[in-house]
């Protein structure tokens, strides 16, 4: 069996955004000269600090369900999902970043993506099974 091409290139669109927002985190604490450990500093710290926090959070339930929805739904369907995740943790860091009032409409849009990636992998995989 082959990789298909388009959930490769979605997951690795999602990682480069993680790693992006890990990135922004280590630029703030250069910035605003909060050393690690420490976990607190001035506002925009924070929020940095939060957005990659938030993007781990929901990686961890994207990915899988993903995969699972390429592999046991529809593939097409599950990338274009994928890249609404992706588009939704972009707008999330940048409304974040702006105010945190800002970030719930790409929290939405992800979090959405991801619950329907979700139902489509556990359909899929009951269907499966029958």
């Amino acid at each position: 069996m082959t990789i298909p091409a388009l959930p490769a290139l979605i997951t690795l669109l999602a990682v480069i955004t993680f790693q992006v927002t890990a990135m922004q985190v280590g630029r703030a604490r250069l910035r605003d000269g909060v050393k690690p450990p420490l976990m607190t500093g001035p506002p925009a710290f924070e929020r940095a600090l939060r957005v990659q926090q938030n993007t781990l959070e929901q990686l961890v339930v994207f990915l899988p369900a993903f995969w699972l929805a390429v592999l046991f739904s529809n593939a097409g369907a599950a990338s274009l999902l994928g890249a609404l995740w992706v588009l939704g943790r972009v707008l999330y860091a940048v409304g974040y970043q702006r105010a945190p009032e800002q970030r719930a409409p790409g929290f939405a849009i992800s979090f959405l993506a991801s619950t329907v990636l979700l139902v489509m992998a556990l359909v899929g995989g009951v269907l499966q099974l029958l």
